[in-house]
């Protein structure tokens, strides 16, 4: 049976004058890689930070792994990984020291967590630098750690945003590997915004393309090129 992980209705997120999330509804089944492609300005982080309930709506409702993420926030959050847009690690602390922190947050200890740290760093081939200061290293690296951490408390639904973005092409598709590496090993439900077609078509089962806070089209890529064209969106040089 087909379970809905993430179920939107109607949402809608304004600041003042500006209405960045205008009623948008979709829902993202079990197992699935579901994309949030558009521009910048779209709506797509706005949508992901309230499902993730660093934000509250204005208006609408929506329900990550059964729970609604405004009365249950706290339930949300245990349920949920997250690698942001903009960098969120401590520079100054090595691969491990990041990982054990965010480890202890949510309550794994001991051997468990050291355990899971080093098969967490070895899945994304950081093992060889656990010990080092996270200040040196590459952007990709730096991308690379944020992935692991966000698996090491075994999320069910893991929330990518713009996940490759300032990465060169190489990296790009490496950051592709470990998605779909997630997707297939550990059986979670990924939601990931991107701006790039090439990397929804890549990686995602099914697309909402945003536009002005609107889901204005979905399906999978086949479905939208036929729909509205093969150019839907500029892709990285």
């Amino acid at each position: 049976m087909v379970v809905d992980v993430v179920r939107v209705e109607g949402l809608t997120k304004r600041f003042k004058d500006v209405l960045a999330v205008d009623g948008v509804s979709f829902v993202v089944r079990e197992g699935e890689v579901y994309g949030l492609l558009g521009p910048n300005g779209a709506g797509k982080t706005t949508t992901i930070h309230i499902l993730t309930t660093l934000l509250r709506p204005t208006s609408g409702s929506a329900y990550v792994a059964g729970y609604d993420v405004v009365r249950e926030r706290d339930k949300v959050r245990r349920e949920v990984g997250i690698v942001f847009q903009d960098p969120s690690l401590d520079d100054q602390l090595t691969a491990y020291d990041n990982m054990y922190i965010h480890g202890r947050l949510y309550g794994i200890r001991g051997d468990v967590l050291r355990r899971k740290i080093l098969e967490l760093l070895d899945f994304v081939g950081l093992k060889e630098f656990s010990n080092k200061q996270v200040k040196y290293f590459s952007g990709g690296m730096r991308r690379r750690l944020e992935i692991a951490r966000s698996l090491l408390h075994e999320p069910h639904v893991l929330f990518l945003d713009e996940p490759t973005i300032g990465l060169d092409p190489q990296t790009r598709v490496k950051i592709w590997d470990y998605i779909m590496r997630i997707k297939k090993e550990n059986n979670i439900t990924v939601i990931l915004t991107t701006h790039y077609m090439d990397e929804a078509e890549e990686l995602c089962d099914r697309i909402a393309i945003m536009d002005r806070g609107r889901v204005v089209a979905e399906g999978t890529a086949d479905e939208l090129k036929s729909l509205i064209g093969n150019e839907l969106t500029s892709s990285p040089p």
